[in-house]
């Protein structure tokens, strides 16, 4: 009798790209003299800054309010003095109120970083309240607020936790050295989310390319009667939650719904760990895990980076560029975000900078239309991407939106799989901002 394929309907085979970094151990990165951090870094309410220019801060220390509640705290990586409140670029793609640092190189950390306890002796309103306190948020990009994901309507009733390790995005190994090294660590976090959520069964999935993680969090979580590990099909977007859920559950999430209408929370295995932290030692969200890999990188690694540390520092501790840098890119080649320059900081949600060379990233010219459906069969959300294009292109954006273009996971299969190389993704990305921004007008 053959086993359940843990997968779901759609999705396209990129190549994996790696073999640059996979048996590369997570290194920490050297401490940056100055810190660019912005006062957005998670999807919802930018935060106000409770510091001023000449404050001394320490390693830890809450520097940014979220006065929302889909928002989320920031907080200072390094000790040091505020010596600017500004503008500036930011690696999202857009400038962002941000506070520099510089640093004093002591790390003196804060007094309020202490234990939180075990948590055992915590309630699940402890637990959520110690996670939106750390600053908290979705460590594989999409940089949602935890707290929020954690604290559904009364309606809405959890019944299983889905840790997501799938990494499926190309380059990207963050996540899979996470597992390989500090398992005990994700467990715990794991275990934080469920009581959080008052639920007793929680899943760990893993895209099967990655055999050594699989085991080793299968050893880890032999002893526990409520947890599993399941091997999911290598496949891309195996790692939205959505897709997840489908392939681990067979639960689908309805158009325009969240995992908690069909009963799931779904977290990154590096959210896990940073809630770990967050309850064992009260440090909160401010480093993180960056795979640095390319063609163009020297040298490319997985460094423990603090957040505010630009790009191009962290890329000289790689070696630097060995060659012309076609495009540099905040995460993967699939879902990330192409960069002008590489005075950008790391935020919470930075898993990765690619730097591809001239040749990967030769981008084909466009030519037209010819039909052939693909990106409609490998649409993991069965959408229509060609006609939501051309819509798009034409500027026919109330015509676009009956083919539901706001359901787009931006994962990019279609435009990967279009043998006209057409701009499917792009466009359709404009669409959904054009729809959005009408609808905040109305």
């Amino acid at each position: 009798m053959l086993g359940k394929k843990f997968t779901f309907k759609g999705g396209v085979h990129p190549p994996h790209f790696k073999r640059y970094t996979e048996q590369v151990a997570i290194a920490r990165a050297k401490d940056p003299e100055i810190v660019k951090i912005p006062l957005q870094q998670h999807i919802g309410a930018p935060c106000e800054p409770i510091v001023k220019i000449g404050d001394k801060v320490k390693v830890g220390q809450k520097i940014g309010e979220a006065k929302a509640f889909v928002s989320a705290p920031i907080h200072s990586s390094v000790s040091g003095t505020v010596k600017k409140i500004a503008q500036f670029d930011s690696s999202t793609g857009s400038k962002a109120l941000s506070i520099v640092i510089e640093s004093d190189g002591l790390n003196e950390v804060h007094e309020d970083v202490k234990s939180k306890g075990s948590l055992d002796s915590l309630s699940k309103e402890e637990i959520i309240n110690i996670i939106k306190e750390s600053g908290i948020t979705g460590m594989g990009g999409a940089g949602f607020p935890t707290h929020v994901k954690l604290s559904p309507p009364p309606e809405k009733k959890i019944d299983t936790v889905i840790l997501n390790g799938a990494e499926c995005e190309p380059f990207l190994t963050a996540d899979h050295r996470l597992m390989l090294e500090k398992p005990e660590k994700i467990v715990d976090g794991l275990k934080a989310i469920m009581k959080a959520v008052d639920v007793n069964k929680g899943y760990i999935g893993i895209e099967e390319n990655k055999p050594d993680a699989i085991k080793v969090m299968k050893e880890i979580v032999s002893k526990e009667s409520n947890i599993e590990v399941i091997a999911v099909v290598t496949k891309y977007p195996q790692g939205d939650e959505k897709r997840l859920i489908n392939a681990i559950t067979g639960r689908e999430v309805p158009s325009g719904g969240l995992p908690m209408d069909v009963g799931v929370v779904v977290n990154n295995v590096g959210t896990a760990a940073a809630i770990a932290d967050a309850i064992k030692t009260g440090m909160p969200l401010i480093e993180r895990i960056v795979t640095i890999t390319g063609e163009a990188i020297s040298e490319p690694k997985n460094l423990i980076v603090k957040v505010g540390t630009s790009f191009k520092e962290v890329i000289e501790q790689c070696g630097g560029y060995k060659e012309k840098v076609g495009k540099l890119i905040s995460g993967g080649p699939m879902m990330g975000i192409a960069q002008f320059t590489d005075d950008v900081p790391v935020i919470k949600g930075t898993s990765g900078i690619l730097a591809l060379n001239k040749k990967q990233a030769k981008i084909a010219e466009p030519s037209p239309c010819i039909r052939c459906g693909k990106c409609v069969d490998i649409c993991p959300i069965k959408l229509q991407p060609l006609f939501i294009s051309q819509l798009s292109l034409k500027r026919m954006y109330d015509e676009a939106e009956e083919y539901s273009p706001l359901d787009c996971i931006e994962c990019g299969s279609c435009s990967f799989i279009c043998p006209s190389k057409r701009p499917l993704l792009q466009s359709i990305r404009v669409a959904k901002r054009e729809i959005i921004s009408k609808r905040k007008k109305s």
